[in-house]
């Protein structure tokens, strides 16, 4: 169960932020995965997952290894010291 709410996590994810996420990476350095590739990472442990829905969603369910971070108070402190980390931020967006 946990893992086909991993994957839908991760698809509407992808589904909601392609566009945006191309415009981004474009601008910003940015960029977006597939959920294999998510995946990938986690199997090879070298990302650190960001849960940016609500803390009572995460609390419901999330992306194994997922950290509930809250978007709008992000601190340096929050993020891993190795810079060469994948970072991979995802949220439902369901507005």
């Amino acid at each position: 169960m946990v893992r086909i709410a991993a994957k839908l996590a991760l698809a509407v994810l992808l589904l909601c932020g392609v566009s945006r996420a191309a415009r981004a990476e474009e601008k910003e350095g940015f960029g977006s995965l597939t959920v294999d590739e998510v995946a990938d990472h986690l199997a090879k442990k070298d990302a650190s997952v960001f849960d940016n829905n609500s803390k009572d969603r995460w609390a419901q369910s999330h992306v194994p290894t997922a950290t509930w971070l809250d978007f709008k108070d992000v601190k340096a402190s929050d993020l891993p010291q190795d810079k060469d980390r994948v970072l991979v931020f995802y949220c439902a967006n369901e507005k």
